[in-house]
């Protein structure tokens, strides 16, 4: 009995649905800016491996 009080089964409010959208695009775009920031720094160290190998 206590059990079904404690189960949320409604569906998520628009204000948690908008909340879940935003936080989806800011990781979104924090993904994308370190895969950019990784790729730059990868350009630039390869040619300095290039020069000690």
């Amino acid at each position: 009995m206590g059990a079904d009080k404690t189960r949320n089964t409604a569906r998520p409010s628009s204000a948690e649905q908008a909340r879940a959208a935003r936080l989806k695009a800011a990781l979104k775009a924090n993904i994308a800016k370190r895969k950019a920031q990784a790729r730059a720094r990868g350009a630039t160290e390869k040619p300095d491996d290039a020069d000690t190998a």
